[in-house]
């Protein structure tokens, strides 16, 4: 391998490290989400099953910016990154 293909290699690692930081995003979101819907649920124990429907679907959304950054950094390390270079 030459100086490039060590340096594409390298650039995707990165890459991949960088796309999966993506993933503190929805956690901190998630857990957010969670505790105000547990603070609506004890101010109106009524309205449970809207809250937690609207929570979950909430959750699902902010999840998916997650999972795209888990496939971005699969992507990127195990899908030929040097397709293009000449090998």
């Amino acid at each position: 391998m030459d100086f490039n293909s060590n340096f594409i290699l390298g650039c995707s690692a990165i890459g991949a490290g960088l796309a999966v930081i993506a993933g503190i995003g929805p956690g901190v979101g998630q857990g957010i989400a969670a505790g105000h819907a547990a603070a609506a649920v004890g101010r109106n124990p009524g309205a449970k099953s809207d809250v937690t429907s609207t929570m979950l679907l909430g959750q699902a959304v902010a999840e998916t910016t997650g999972l795209y950054g888990l496939l971005v950094a699969i992507l990127l390390l195990f899908v030929r990154p040097l397709m293009g270079a000449a090998q």
